[in-house]
Formats: structure tokens, sequence, C-alpha cells
């Protein structure tokens, strides 16, 4: 029988293709290290995952916000009726409802889809109403205070037109909220700002 012998070096071919892998494989590690050592994170940078946690709340926000202030039928939104609606106290939650003192906030869009929406993630939310009064200055005044925000919170807000006529005694209203008549000539009463404070606890 006659034995047939290989010669290692003289396979140039192959020894090219491994030496290819090898220069490969060591580019590929190379570059998931760099990747790695690039995105890692230190306690005192923000994380890409409050990155992501921040951009959540602000998408959940946002989509409250659009759904409350969605009319249809030519009638008020949601959120304008709970501002027509207001009694001009601040509620706070309680894990069960939201109540001031001996008072249940009540009728109100906005509490019952907090209510369903936020409080189940534990999130921490606070809702601000906020107008310019007759002499220029800002005025906001709590509808919902739950605490103060964390540095990672996030600001959604939604405009809403008044007018005179959306409210059957403007005097009352005002009194009660004190929220003024901008314009007594014209329909036009005042443009209020919500704002939804949404933090992680």
């Amino acid at each position: 029988m006659k034995r047939r012998s290989f010669s290692i070096g003289k396979n140039y071919v192959a020894q090219i293709y491994t030496l290819e892998a090898l220069i490969a494989a060591t580019i590929i590690v190379g570059v998931l290290i760099f990747s790695i050592q690039a995105t890692s994170l230190t306690p005192l940078t923000s994380s890409t995952a409050n990155a992501h946690v921040e951009t959540h709340l602000y998408t959940i926000g946002q989509d409250i916000l659009n759904s409350l202030d969605y009319s249809q039928n030519d009638e008020d939104s949601d959120l304008k009726k709970d501002i027509l609606n207001w009694d001009g106290d601040s509620y706070s939650w309680n894990s069960v409802t939201y109540v001031r003192t001996n008072k249940t906030l009540v009728n109100s869009s906005t509490a019952d889809m907090l209510e369903t929406i936020i409080v189940p993630r534990g999130i921490a939310h606070n809702v601000e109403i906020t107008w310019i009064d007759n002499n220029g200055n800002t005025i906001v005044l709590p509808y919902i205070y739950n605490g103060e925000p964390s540095n990672n919170a996030v600001v959604v807000s939604k405009k809403v037109l008044l007018s005179d006529s959306d409210m059957q005694t403007p005097s009352q209203f005002a009194t009660t909220t004190g929220i003024g008549d901008m314009d007594t000539n014209t329909d036009f009463y005042s443009l209020i700002d919500v704002r939804l404070t949404l933090w992680r606890m």
C-alpha cells in the first residue's frame, strides 16, 4: 500500500484563507469592544435607559392630553369641560382617589384617565393650570399635585381656548378659579395652558 504524504507548508491558499479569517475575527472583536466602550455608562452621565424612560413618559403624556383635548360633534373636549368645572382647588392622589381635605375630585375626565393609565404604572404626576392675567403675569395653579418632580421629569402641555359663551356666568367662574376675563369687550375669555408633569417614583 502506497502512503500519501501531505505537506502543510505547501498549501498556501489554505493558509491565506485561515489568516484572513483570523484578521476578520480580530477586526469584529475590536469593533464590538469599541462600541461597548463608546456607550459605556457612568454614574455622572445620563444613561440611555433614563432617556428611553423620559421619551416613553413624554409619549404617554402627549397621548393623554391629545385624547382629552379631542372633541366630536361640536361639543367641548373633556379637557375643556374639566377646566370649566374646576373649583379652583388642588387635589392629591391618596392611593384610592384624588382628594383635598374632606373633598373628592369628581366628574373629571382628566383624573379618570390618569387613574386608569398613570397610577397603575407607578408614575408620579402633577397637573397645573396656567394662564396670563390682565397684568401680563403668568399664573400657575395646581389642579392635581403629588409632590416635587424629579430631575428626569417630563412636561407635556396643551392649550385650551375659553370663551364667555362656554360658561353660564363668567364672573362666577372668575371668582371660583381665579381665572379672569382677558377681554370683556369680546367673546374671548382666556387661553389656558394645561401642563402635565410625569416622572418615575
